[in-house]
């Protein structure tokens, strides 16, 4: 259905308007909540930006304040592609976030007991089993009480991230290169990116979070063959 609608309004922006039938909430001034028309899983949302701001734009701090507005209503996983190598599949600015757990049984996230097992003696670490580049923060759970000084924190968070896999802002807050973030109220991942696909399969934020998303048995015969760390190696950047 993705594919169809991208064919039929190649140069049309669906969050300018957004669908007044796929509206959620007013989160603030800047941002507004809507159900993703393509989801993936149930009460799969969207956290746009109200005026046209571009995907590879850096995060701020509005962004931040609206991800935990929505993160201190239930508990989930909020995720941005950092442009189209990332999976980014509309230009206008947005972020996503699904509930949790993403798997009917066992662990939340799937990817979550690797993250677990990361020793912290700073702000911003590294997980030994991940073989390819990335760089994880502790959250705060308790900062969902105030989702406006949750953002200031996690926007300097943001920031280390950026710096330990060597991004930066380039060109008015553009990002020098794609990224996949993931967060959670208690940790936030970046993975910078080199591919959108492998083979044929494409891979977002979602990749990195351990679900993969195949369109037939042809693409989950090569998740089987090739292994998910395999896949996910091939379109991030590898340690040097």
């Amino acid at each position: 259905r993705k594919d169809t609608a991208k064919q039929q309004k190649k140069k049309t922006n669906p969050f300018l308007p957004y669908e007044q039938d796929l509206f959620v909430a007013d989160i603030s001034q800047t941002h507004v909540c809507i159900l993703n028309k393509f989801n993936v899983v149930d009460y799969h949302l969207l956290i746009i930006t109200r005026a046209f701001e571009e995907q590879e734009k850096l995060l701020t701090l509005e962004d931040f304040a609206a991800m935990w507005a929505c993160l201190a209503e239930f508990e989930g996983l909020a995720f941005y592609n950092g442009g189209k190598i990332a999976g980014a599949s509309q230009p206008h600015k947005h972020l996503q976030i699904v509930p949790l757990p993403l798997t009917p049984s066992g662990v939340q996230i799937p990817i979550e007991p690797l993250l677990k097992s990361a020793q912290f003696t700073d702000s911003v670490t590294t997980v030994p089993e991940l073989p390819f580049i990335h760089a994880l923060a502790k959250l705060d759970p308790n900062w969902s009480n105030s989702p406006l000084e949750a953002a200031a924190a996690t926007l300097e968070l943001y920031q280390s991230l950026l710096s330990a896999v060597g991004l930066e802002a380039v060109d008015d807050n553009r990002q020098s290169g794609a990224y996949n973030l993931l967060a959670t109220r208690e940790w936030m991942l970046i993975v910078p990116r080199s591919h959108e696909h492998f083979d044929s399969i494409s891979v977002n934020s979602l990749g990195f979070a351990g679900a993969l998303l195949v369109r037939n048995e042809q693409q989950m015969q090569i998740i089987k063959e090739q292994g998910p760390m395999t896949i996910l190696q091939n379109v991030a950047l590898p340690v040097v």
